[in-house]
């Protein structure tokens, strides 16, 4: 399974960074500001497509992160003409560990890029 890069600075014309938000859109620290700063995430926007960047709430707990992952993977399968670079959301400041976060990734379709420890959780390896 082709993984995300680790350290995601540019970004080809059909890629989009997915990146860990707060449900205000306080894009002020992390793979948050990286999307604000570089990729068009929008200042007060903590849910969706904004520019070349997908935000998903990491702050208000593993349920609403299984439920915001669920709506980006249908979007994901919506735009195969896209790539979606995940990062390891809710993994940083939101305190989770990518084999609490990774299950929600599984079935996703081949144009999502998961973090290579996502990617070990899902194939049955450590994170």
């Amino acid at each position: 399974m082709p993984t995300a890069p680790d350290r995601i600075e540019s970004l080809a014309p059909h890629q989009v960074f997915v990146f860990g938000s707060n449900a205000q859109g306080m894009h002020g620290a992390g793979a948050a500001r990286l999307a604000h700063e570089r990729f068009g995430a929008v200042w007060g926007e903590g849910a969706g497509l904004h520019g070349q960047s997908y935000a998903i709430d990491t702050m208000s707990g593993l349920a609403t992160i299984e439920r915001e992952v669920a709506t980006f993977l249908a979007f994901a399968r919506e735009h195969p003409e896209l790539e979606f670079l995940v990062t390891e959301i809710g993994c940083g400041i939101a305190g989770h560990t990518p084999t609490a976060v990774a299950p929600a990734f599984r079935g996703a379709s081949a144009n999502v890029l998961l973090p290579a420890r996502f990617a070990a959780v899902l194939s049955g390896g450590a994170a």
